[in-house]
């Protein structure tokens, strides 16, 4: 990625000048100068054998291929002392295409109105209660929502995936109410009232002026314009669906460190770039088994176009914890939930213990790839700095 920002970056802003945002810009240049010398970082020695390595630093933007896997290992070590010994669900609300039409011109806004309204909709009816009916649970629940906003074409397809525990605490904080076995919730129901719930909340957004609309979307500035985009979103199905339950906790904790860090697409799935074209890999859903394993190719402007077309605003959270894992008073809800399963609290995390085998991964990289010595930092660097002392290729090495 950052070699295609490299290579066209330049061209591609000069002739797009006034049409993107600073956050955009923001994004092209982190990912630009990520691990090179502009950021600065420092130079290390083997003890053993004198062997120099040098490590420049990351732009650790949420957007950079490059600087995911870090942050969503700190992450996941924190969640992994939250989980608890129940089945998990995986919940999906996905946006039909009209209003992704209009969250393209209001991100904030709608995506903001996405994850609260899904959320919304689990707690609400998880928490119905009808005693001859067992697909109701009766019960507050607890859950984790991340949003995506691509496709695996790049495109541009908000999406909500929220992680629920199949169970949650009766009205009264009294007892764990657990869902029935294989099933959590009906998804047609979820559906429904997702639809109501969010078009409700949309309508009041316009009504407070909260959205624009320009361009090709600007007749939607008009009340009446606005009502009868929305008139037949009121009566098709809105696409909810659940996956099975989870193996258990690891099992979680696995596929959450896939989707909560994932940004819109890998440099592993970046097959070739010619200077013109890139080729990248995705998956065509409509397609069966193998077949939908597929390679696309773009022109280079297209593919930075649809890249950053999923930059965030500035300032949004887009992995957000609610009912019970709200952060206000998660600790609490989870030592109670703990309590009332018969399970003893998770032991402590040391500073200096290994997190998400952090430790182990440290120390790996701090070995010596010559003589397996262990490697020290001698020298630090500043931005836009070369370091004093550097590495000498060794003479008749091949090192590839």
């Amino acid at each position: 990625m950052a070699d295609i920002f490299r290579h066209r970056g330049p061209a591609w802003r000069a002739s797009h000048a006034g049409h993107v945002s600073l956050g955009q810009l923001k994004v092209m240049s982190a990912i630009e100068r990520c691990r090179t010398a502009a950021l600065g970082g420092h130079v290390e020695r083997c003890e053993d054998c004198a062997h120099l390595r040098i490590s420049y630093n990351s732009c650790r933007n949420r957007h950079c291929p490059k600087c995911q896997a870090a942050a969503a290992k700190e992450w996941l070590a924190d969640r992994q002392a939250e989980l608890l010994p129940v089945p998990y669900f995986h919940v999906v609300f996905t946006l039909p295409g009209p209003i992704a039409d209009i969250a393209y011109q209001n991100k904030a806004v709608v995506y903001d109105l996405l994850l609260k309204t899904a959320a919304e909709t689990l707690i609400t009816i998880a928490a119905i209660t009808i005693a001859a009916d067992p697909k109701h649970l009766g019960a507050r629940i607890g859950l984790t929502a991340v949003l995506h906003t691509w496709g695996s074409a790049l495109t541009h397809h908000p999406h909500a995936h929220i992680i629920v525990p199949g169970g949650g605490l009766s009205p009264n904080g009294q007892h764990w109410i657990a869902g029935r076995l294989g099933f959590f919730l009906s998804v047609r129901v979820l559906s429904r009232l997702f639809r109501r719930l969010f078009l409700e909340r949309l309508t009041a957004a316009y009504q407070a002026g909260r959205l624009q609309f320009f361009a090709d979307q600007a007749a939607l500035a008009q009340p009446a314009s606005f009502k009868a985009r929305l008139a037949p979103l009121r009566k098709v199905k809105w696409v909810v669906y659940t996956k099975r339950p989870f193996g258990g906790p690891e099992a979680v904790l696995a596929y959450l460190s896939r989707y909560t860090h994932r940004i819109a697409i890998a440099n592993s799935r970046l097959v070739a770039f010619d200077g013109e074209r890139v080729t990248f890999k995705w998956k065509d859903y409509r397609a069966k088994a193998d077949a939908r394993y597929k390679l696309m190719t773009l022109d280079a402007d297209e593919f930075i176009r649809r890249f950053l077309t999923h930059v965030l605003p500035d300032g949004f959270h887009r992995i957000r914890h609610y009912g019970l894992f709200a952060n206000a008073n998660r600790a609490d809800n989870i030592a109670l939930a703990r309590r009332l399963l018969g399970v003893p609290d998770p032991a402590p995390w040391s500073a200096d213990g290994d997190r998400a085998d952090g430790g182990q991964e440290d120390e790996e990289r701090n070995i010596c790839p010559c003589c397996g010595g262990r490697m020290v930092t001698v020298e630090t660097f500043q931005p836009g700095c070369q370091p004093r002392l550097w590495p000498i290729p060794a003479i008749g090495f091949d090192s590839s």
